[in-house]
């Protein structure tokens, strides 16, 4: 009797613990974010991802803990992240010449974005007008395209490095107009802006916060812009749409990234409080006066985004032949 009485209790509460609801699952976050900058202190995707992390972390509950992993041209720190855990506690701000150019370059990038990594939202859009030193007599791109076409090679342009978003601007321009101009590369936008403005070479793309107070004070002068609307900051300056070269659509930007294979309700978390930083008045004014659009797409649109201008860099790539410093 005892045996059967026990053998219906064991009986009864396993068919009562099958009944019970499951454990629930672990809340997100419930420690700190490490956000991976690949870059130094005080760059474009430094500056923004300080700029938001309050906001995020007001969403999230839980800091984010922001570590500069510099090298290789933003490679080293979204190698990082594609190693890490899928677990939402790594998540990375990453550049185009991270997520885009890199890889497309012959140099064995550790990662391919479009597989090891889950796109979050792109955080914010930086035009690279086309410029040439104030004192140089072009004041339209017609007028600089018709000055190379007549003296073919007479003309250098800059750029911050084999392989920047500047240098693959110059060779869309290069390709696009039919004009043969000389690459001359400098290790960053700063000597770039030097180079410009000491008419070492005779045009230049380079990020639009680098170029403003130039722009500003008149020693260089924008002849176009790359966007699809005109900018605010230089409403007089015409899109490459508008002066008949719309495959010049050269732009830097910043996006956020996960490791590929976190679970979809982490990702939908990160990118809840990202889109709403990015909805902050407070963070579009900051944005805004450094010269950048902010983001804030669906998750959806950043991947078609990162897809397309991964095609779209590789084809200028191939097209240029061209190798990284």
């Amino acid at each position: 009797m005892l045996r059967l009485v026990t053998g219906g209790l064991l009986t009864a509460l396993i068919i009562l613990s099958g009944a019970l609801p499951a454990p629930a699952q672990e809340a997100y976050p419930t420690r700190p974010i490490r956000v991976i900058v690949p870059f130094a202190a005080g760059g474009p995707s430094d500056i923004v991802m300080r700029i938001m992390a309050p906001r995020m972390t007001a969403t999230l509950g839980q800091p984010l803990v922001i570590e500069n992993r510099s090298g290789a041209g933003g490679v080293t720190g979204i190698e990082v992240t594609a190693k890490a855990a899928p677990d939402g506690y790594t998540i990375a701000i990453g550049s185009a010449g991270g997520l885009a150019v890199a890889p497309r370059l012959d140099r064995g990038t550790p990662y391919d974005p479009l597989r090891d990594l889950a796109p979050l939202t792109l955080a914010m859009l930086v035009p690279e007008p086309l410029v040439v030193p104030a004192a140089m007599p072009f004041r339209s791109v017609q007028e600089l395209v018709a000055a190379a076409r007549a003296r073919p090679g007479s003309l250098n342009y800059g750029s911050s490095g084999s392989g920047s978003m500047p240098h693959l601007a110059g060779e869309q321009l290069r390709a696009a107009a039919g004009i043969d101009v000389t690459h001359i590369s400098y290790r960053g936008g700063a000597p770039l802006a030097t180079a410009l403005l000491q008419n070492e070479v005779q045009l230049g793309f380079a990020d639009l916060p680098i170029l403003l107070p130039y722009l500003r004070a008149g020693s260089l002068r924008a002849l176009a812009v790359g966007t699809q609307q005109r900018l605010p900051w230089i409403p007089d300056v015409p899109t490459m749409a508008e002066v008949g070269l719309p495959d010049v659509d050269a732009n830097n930007w910043h996006g956020l990234v996960a490791p590929a294979r976190v679970p979809e309700p982490i990702l939908v978390a990160l990118h809840r409080a990202a889109a709403g930083a990015l909805r902050d008045p407070e963070v579009v004014r900051l944005l805004n006066e450094q010269g950048a659009i902010p983001g804030g797409n669906s998750r959806e649109e950043f991947g078609a985004f990162l897809r397309s201008e991964n095609e779209k860099w590789g084809e200028v790539i191939r097209r240029g032949n061209i190798r990284a410093d």
